[in-house]
């Protein structure tokens, strides 16, 4: 017991650092991605080329090594990122395009006579969008944007590739000086605590949005 409280405030600290990456990538992914899943429905086809393309390249290529790229790479032509920033800017361009097709989908599932029946109410495009379209949006998303949400918890013991001190890199540093598994075990229970509570948040947010009819 001694050790494990020996042990505590290093991984909570990784534990801290590694909430603050899941916060902002998912307060500045979601909105992009609705953005993405607009500029994806638009009637201007080269915009809809670029954002396949990028999406693209985010679905098709791993987290991993797009952290990699975007902090030992991007270096060679002159743009350096600290640490923190390269993992959060690797995350948002990630999950926004993972967010975008979701959001795409859910558009693409409202039907036309929505959109008419808004034309008729004399509603302008963003009126339409905010008040009849995304409610509907939100509450069709809710089960996939859940399980992408689930995978970001996971995901942020990625950054230990480029040496920031998240919960799993923690965890290594003490499992290699005190050869024993114990940290790690630790860390498995902190993360099993994590997902527990954000997939209750979002079973208790899915249970409201399924009142709306």
């Amino acid at each position: 017991m001694n050790y494990i409280l020996s042990i505590m405030p290093s991984l909570i600290s990784g534990a801290k650092m590694t909430l603050i990456l899941f916060f902002w990538t998912l307060i500045v992914s979601i909105p992009l991605g609705i953005i993405v899943s607009l500029g994806l429905l638009s009637h201007f086809k080269p915009l809809r080329l670029i954002l396949k393309f990028y999406i693209w390249i985010m679905r098709g290529t791993p987290l991993l090594l797009q952290l990699i790229f975007i902090f030992y790479g991007l270096p060679i032509v002159g743009i350096i990122f600290e640490r923190y920033d390269a993992a959060l800017f690797a995350f948002i361009l990630n999950y926004t395009a993972y967010f975008a097709e979701i959001f795409r989908g859910g558009f693409q599932s409202i039907p036309v006579g929505q959109y008419e029946s808004a034309r008729v109410l004399r509603l302008n495009y963003w009126q339409t969008l905010s008040h009849i379209i995304i409610p509907q949006v939100s509450k069709i998303v809710i089960p996939s944007i859940g399980n992408e949400v689930i995978n970001l918890v996971k995901d942020t013991s990625l950054v230990y590739v480029i040496g920031l001190g998240e919960l799993l890199r923690a965890g290594n540093v003490a499992t290699a000086r005190d050869v024993t598994l114990i940290p790690l075990v630790i860390v498995g229970i902190i993360y099993l605590l994590m997902t527990g509570i954000a997939s209750f948040l979002l079973k208790k947010i899915e249970h409201n949005f399924a009142k709306w009819k």
